[in-house]
């Protein structure tokens, strides 16, 4: 095991890796964290994202051999965003880096991303400017950051880039979960952290197994955005959504209505054999449950909803 691999009591860096069946990478990436942090204190947390090979085995082997690796067993697997989350809430350094665990990410980077934060920003975001992935990957992770920039005029190149350096208030202040990993500038920056920089960074190509994500995470990750937007938006007034829905729906459904009751009143019309009796009606009610949503938002609101925690089955060295 490398040298650098060194106890310590203090720390001032903290290395958060989440990781799902990674075995084979994970001695050698703690190796190359410690050459890359030699001149800081620091702790390495890996998250055992439910990992079915022996990944925890590994885990345990480095912690009873250096205090300063630590890790995490999840009774499942629950997803990156949880996986960070955890990670987060158990760092202990001033500084939070967060990387992958496949050695896709260069852990020579960090040193510099370090200093982007002690320059002043508060959230640095690595950018794989030159990707080793296949097209499959490449593509829509391009055209998803195009939207994710469009929608949340954060100007990052690379939002799914695993590679980021935060301040520990950054990291104190949000809370992730789903696939909420992807909007973490953006959850920061609805915190008033506005400082948020980017920095080119190298990746190589897996050098062991295979990807553990598939096409589906942009799917997903669209119906995050949307959800974060909303929530962003509406969450602490819902009635200003549904409300100006519930109205929308009301005037036009009365119009209708009226404008039907008017030809029958004075022009004696048919109206059983309208449809636009039923589209009159169904607008109404649309209307009514519009509201009706709203007003259960607004109550629902006023209540703190505890979140579901990770079910952590065992720790080491926390």
């Amino acid at each position: 095991m490398n040298k650098n691999l060194k106890n310590s009591t203090s720390v001032d860096v903290s290395v958060v890796v989440p990781l799902y069946n990674e075995d084979q990478s994970i001695s050698e990436l703690a190796s190359r964290v410690a050459d890359a942090l030699a001149d800081y204190t620091y702790e390495i947390i890996f998250i055992d994202d439910g990992s079915t090979d022996s990944s925890w085995k590994v885990i345990t082997k480095l912690n009873q051999q250096y205090s300063c690796v630590k890790g995490i067993k999840f009774r499942r697997n629950y997803g990156k965003s949880d996986a960070l989350q955890t990670g987060f809430e158990e760092a202990k350094g001033n500084f939070v880096i967060t990387l992958d665990a496949d050695l896709q990410d260069d852990p020579n980077e960090i040193p510099a991303l370090i200093e982007m934060l002690k320059e002043g920003y508060d959230l640095v975001s690595g950018w794989k400017k030159v990707r080793h992935d296949p097209i499959t990957k490449t593509v829509p992770s391009r055209f998803f950051n195009a939207v994710t920039r469009f929608t949340t005029g954060i100007k990052l190149h690379d939002f799914n880039c695993g590679l980021k350096a935060y301040r520990k208030e950054v990291t104190d202040s949000i809370y992730l979960y789903g696939e909420m990993h992807r909007y973490v500038p953006l959850l920061a920056k609805w915190k008033g952290f506005n400082n948020i920089g980017e920095k080119v960074v190298k990746h190589h190509p897996r050098k062991y197994g295979s990807t553990k994500f598939g096409i589906s995470r942009f799917l997903h990750g669209f119906l995050d955005l949307v959800t974060l937007l909303f929530v962003n938006r509406y969450m602490r007034q819902p009635m200003h959504f549904f409300g100006s829905m519930g109205v929308l729906f009301l005037i036009l459904g009365v119009g209708v209505s009226g404008w039907l009751s008017y030809l029958k009143i004075f022009y004696n019309e048919p109206l059983s054999n309208r449809p636009l009796l039923f589209l009159g009606v169904l607008l109404i009610l649309l209307g009514v449950q519009f509201f009706s949503i709203g007003f259960l938002g607004e109550i629902y609101n006023q209540r703190q909803v505890k979140k579901e925690k990770p079910g952590i089955q065992e720790k080491k060295g926390l």
